[in-house]
């Protein structure tokens, strides 16, 4: 009998062992998520902050394009307002069509493709989109990763008691560089 015990002890401490490694990578891999949804938003706050010199730039040498700067500063007002996470793609991606929009209206402008100011803002801003693109595909590993040990057995039952559900990839549809063909906008 006493032998007996001892075998369902043993496996009592090998589910609490086992369940406790799994919390705890269930755990880490949501703080990974996390941690790489803040680092979007930190991307996003970086190319927010370049805005007003773009507008700057632009809007001193092309006076005619009034429509576009103000389809940008609803696009960066929605975005700045934006509360869910789909809301926030909705928004940032609207945002980045009307930057490369605006991009193009000014390398269309002989003094502002012969200024070293604005040749280094194109640079400042192809890397902050750069950087935004990298924070995705993190996120969408790190979701990956997430997704596929909440589907695992017997991981997959711990995390329904722990109520964790599937979260969504960042999905902003096909990228675009600053300088591919300008994207049409929607007013």
């Amino acid at each position: 009998m006493a032998f007996l015990s001892w075998i369902t002890l043993a496996g009592l401490a090998g589910a609490a062992g086992f369940a406790l490694v799994a919390y705890r990578r269930l755990r880490a891999l949501e703080a990974l998520c996390d941690q790489a949804a803040a680092d979007i938003d930190s991307q996003f706050r970086a190319r927010h902050a370049l805005l007003p010199d773009l507008f700057n730039a632009v809007r001193a040498f092309t006076q005619d394009e009034r429509d576009t700067f103000d389809f940008v500063l609803k696009a960066r007002a929605a975005a700045l307002r934006a509360t869910t996470p789909q809301a926030q793609i909705l928004a940032e991606t609207t945002l980045g069509e009307g930057v490369r929009r605006l991009l193009i209206i000014a390398e269309s402008s002989p003094i502002l493709q012969n200024s070293r100011e604005f040749d280094a803002f194109c640079r400042r801003i192809a890397h902050a989109e750069s950087e935004l693109a990298a924070a995705r595909r993190r996120l969408n590993l790190a979701v990956k990763d997430y997704n596929l040990v909440l589907r695992q057995f017997p991981t997959g039952l711990l995390a329904g008691r722990l109520h964790l559900a599937r979260r969504s990839f960042y999905d902003v549809g096909v990228e675009l560089s600053p300088v591919d063909e300008p994207v049409a906008l929607k007013a």
